[in-house]
């Protein structure tokens, strides 16, 4: 397989991830995919964003989140997003430390 080939494969199967997570699956809350995962969809919008910017693409961490989400963060939040349960938020900071690398 040529590159360009598996570059456009890859980005084919990021888009259905993307559609998967934002139309089909909104009630998997981010929460839930952090600490079974180790990653939810505002990793995945920060990927998006480094990306842009390793890129020279000036972009922040909000607005990856709305091209992401689809739109603004605190639109789809008061949309889709349920309080977390103790047990969550602590399975939480667990999860994050071992698996997000904030810059």
């Amino acid at each position: 397989m040529d590159d360009q080939t598996r570059i456009e494969l890859e980005a084919a199967a990021f888009r259905t991830l993307r559609a998967h997570l934002m139309e089909k699956r909104t009630d998997v809350q981010n929460i839930d995919l952090m600490n079974l995962a180790g990653f939810c969809r505002n990793c995945l919008s920060r990927w998006y964003m480094e990306a842009a910017q390793e890129r020279g693409i000036d972009m922040d961490k909000e607005e990856a989140r709305e091209i992401f989400y689809g739109m603004p963060y605190d639109q789809w939040k008061s949309q889709h997003q349920a309080e977390a349960s103790d047990a969550q938020q602590e399975a939480f900071s667990k999860a994050f430390k071992e698996n997000v690398n904030e810059k």
